[in-house]
């Protein structure tokens, strides 16, 4: 088996490369950091090759937990080929890290992808002379559509060429460090093993990064180690205070330099914060990093001619409207209503009453009638019926409404436009002390909490990540989404998107509250904020109705396992006590929800089936629904909503909803921000502080609604 690693940008169309080789259904995301674990998978077309999807990462600099993976993958791994996809229309920026890994010297290809695009602005590359001066391979293709990746498939079948690395000058003093680490690592007993250009390791071990240093300490004898060491710390030490102070003026240059790309090239990154780049980095990095630049420069001379001048494309007049600072916020409120209604107004609800009615209709009788011809006692009749089916019914009757909305965010995500929502939302994050990056965590929270808090690892410092996870369970998920349906559709004839925005909007207020609460307790250490904003582009029929679908299943999935589990549990706590089967309102379940009711009496909903359905909740948010069909024994979603008339009042139901939104999302997420924050004091805190906003807004909600209703 052979092992081919794939490396790139955010946004390159690394994923999408992924896909096409693979054969697999694979998320395609628009922003960085989607991709946050390895994954793998078999090349259909290159039987016994297995190829590695590293996260999209910008460097190697490891300053992030999806850089320091990456490289650590690269070092450890050493993987027999690395397929390193780049953004043509982007290219200035991207062969940064191609320069990067093929100074490494590991077998590699360059597949140049979004070659329409570029060619749509006017450049034409020349591959050949790319190729020989980068000294590996390049492919054109266009990986969105599968194209051209038949010759990319074909080197890879016919091995790359393992010669060395790519050779670019640095300073003489520089190379002059350089060349006697190199030295010292080649004469060590492991260097004839290694596969790995020496030179590519002395850099980074000048540059300081911590995963290579930490391999070299673990791989050769200590005192070349030491040696190593001392000509760290004499170049370091080395230069005069003339070379010093122009270093000091090369690292302003370099600042504004390294934001020039982003917002020269194409217009497709937004750079803020340059001044921190001169805080942050040393004169080191930055000599090396220019030394790069300008190799990369000399490059895009030669390969790249821009045939007709392009002032402003289609994206650049479209971001002028969408990035305005006094419009922007507007109109992404205007596109997040426009979903809710869609979902709820529109077209999910008519559907769901279809599904519901089929539920409570045929398939009951169907159900029934085939009992009864089995012969089946009344209990498991009973249990199917009253159990099963209402419990698992009850939540599958909301799968196209969570489909809409998924389809929906889907459409906003593949077109382009959730970049920009982040780059929108960054003025308000850095209020809080973290910045446009860490909105995205909260995003992918609208689809579950889960993914939301493993997002967090793409933010470079740990408060960002500690806090980032905190407040990401506000973010209203999927599972949510079933109790707002039954509920709003039972209570609220008029206004149910309005509603449902409004909890969507509270749940984001929230978490912004709380990220400014903690920001005057931990330090702040805020990095720089970089997001590349990719084209316009219209998103393809078959990515969006894949993505839906997978995010659709895992609701299906969760519908026949946790629910189905929790439905049967359910019922037989329902119907039976100690003194065995009994009434309802004598089993088990009225004991443990009458137990718990008092702590709402409060907000209006003090009964058993209420107190029984959040504490169910806490298992996950679809079993909320599950639980008050069998609590409130109604035969189907319809019927729910009327007994539900009868146990809550207007302002209750309302006050139920918003304590639904705020307190924990479900046991997995507790799990989750265990593993990413490592804390237990750090999660129990979120669980305590979830629970105490949930209680106290739902009872300001309870009461504001006796006023109005």
């Amino acid at each position: 088996m052979k092992t081919i690693a794939l490396a790139g940008n955010p946004n390159a169309g690394k994923t999408s490369l992924f896909n096409v080789l693979t054969g697999t259904r694979q998320y395609v995301g628009n922003w960085a950091g989607v991709t946050v674990e390895k994954k793998e998978g078999w090349i259909k077309e290159l039987p016994g090759h297995v190829i590695v999807d590293l996260p999209g990462i910008y460097s190697l600099s490891a300053q992030s937990l999806e850089e320091k993976l990456a490289t650590a993958y690269l070092l450890e791994e050493s993987p027999g080929a690395l397929v390193n996809i780049v953004d043509a229309s982007n290219l200035e920026r991207n062969l940064y890290f191609t320069v990067q890994l093929l100074e490494m010297g590991l077998p590699s290809v360059v597949a140049l992808n979004m070659i329409d695009v570029s060619e749509g602005r006017g450049l034409r590359i020349d591959g050949d002379l790319l190729a020989k001066r980068l000294g590996a391979p390049v492919v054109p293709m266009v990986a969105r559509k599968a194209k051209g990746h038949e010759p990319l498939v074909q080197l890879l079948k016919n091995g790359l060429d393992t010669s060395g690395g790519l050779v670019i000058p640095y300073p003489e003093d520089i190379e002059a460090a350089v060349g006697e680490l190199a030295a010292l690592l080649d004469s060590d007993l492991s260097a004839t093993s290694r596969r790995h250009s020496s030179r590519w390791m002395s850099i980074l071990w000048l540059e300081g990064n911590e995963t290579v240093e930490q391999t070299i300490r673990a791989q050769i004898a200590p005192d070349l180690v030491n040696k190593m060491e001392r000509i760290r710390r004499n170049f370091i030490g080395g230069p005069n205070e003339h070379e010093a102070q122009a270093g000091k003026q090369d690292t302003k240059k370099d600042a504004s330099r390294n934001a020039e790309p982003v917002v020269r090239i194409n217009h497709q990154l937004v750079a803020e914060a340059a001044p921190s780049v001169e805080a942050t980095s040393s004169d080191l990095d930055q000599r090396i990093r220019n030394a790069r630049y300008e190799w990369i420069g000399t490059l895009l001379t030669e390969c790249v001619e821009q045939n007709n001048t392009v002032n402003r494309s289609l994206s650049d007049r479209i971001d002028n409207l969408i990035l305005n600072k006094w419009l922007g916020i507007p109109i992404f409120l205007a596109f997040m209503y426009l979903v809710f209604q869609i979902t709820f107004s529109w077209i999910g609800t008519t559907l769901s009453d279809q599904i519901d009615t089929f539920f409570s209709g045929p398939l009951t009788d169907w159900l029934q009638s085939g009992l009864t011809y089995l012969n089946s006692p009344d209990w498991f009749r009973a249990m199917v019926i009253d159990g099963l089916l209402a419990g698992v019914g009850g939540v599958l009757v909301f799968v196209p409404q969570i489909g809409i909305l998924f389809l929906c965010l889907s459409f906003l995500e593949d077109s382009g436009y959730m970049a920009r929502a982040a780059v929108l939302m960054d003025r308000f994050m850095s209020m809080i002390g973290l910045n446009g990056k860490a909105f995205i965590p909260l995003i992918l929270g609208f689809g579950c909490n889960v993914p939301a808090i493993m997002a967090t690892r793409t933010l470079e410092d740990q408060r960002g990540r500690m806090v980032t996870a905190f407040i990401s369970p506000f973010m209203s998920c999927s599972a949510r989404l079933s109790v707002y349906s039954l509920f709003v559709s039972a209570f609220f004839e008029r206004g149910q998107a309005t509603i449902v925005f409004l909890l969507y909007l509270t749940g984001i207020v929230m978490a912004i509250g709380t990220a400014y609460v903690l920001k005057r307790f931990l330090p702040d250490d805020e990095g720089v904020f970089l997001m590349e904003l990719p084209p316009y582009r219209a998103p393809m029929f078959k990515s969006l109705m894949l993505n839906t679908w997978d995010k659709a299943r895992g609701f299906v999935r969760k519908a026949g396992t946790i629910i189905f589990g929790m439905s049967v549990l359910l019922w037989f706590l329902g119907n039976f006590s100690f003194s065995g089967m009994s009434a309802m309102d004598d089993s088990f379940l009225a004991a443990i929800g009458g137990f718990i009711a008092p702590a709402f009496a409060l907000m209006g909903f003090a009964s058993w089936q209420a107190g029984v359905s959040l504490l169910t909740g806490f298992m996950a948010k679809e079993v909320v629904v599950s639980t008050m069909a069998i609590a409130y024994a109604s035969g189907d979603t319809g019927s729910l909503g009327t007994v539900l008339q009868s146990s809550f009042t207007p302002a209750a139901a309302l006050a139920f909803l918003f304590f639904v939104l705020l307190y924990t999302p479900c046991v997995s997420t507790v799990a989750m921000m265990k593993r990413e924050t490592g804390s237990w004091k750090w999660t129990l805190a979120s669980i305590a502080y979830s629970f105490g906003v949930a209680w106290i807004v739902a009872y300001g909600v309870y009461r504001l609604g006796l006023v109005i209703w």
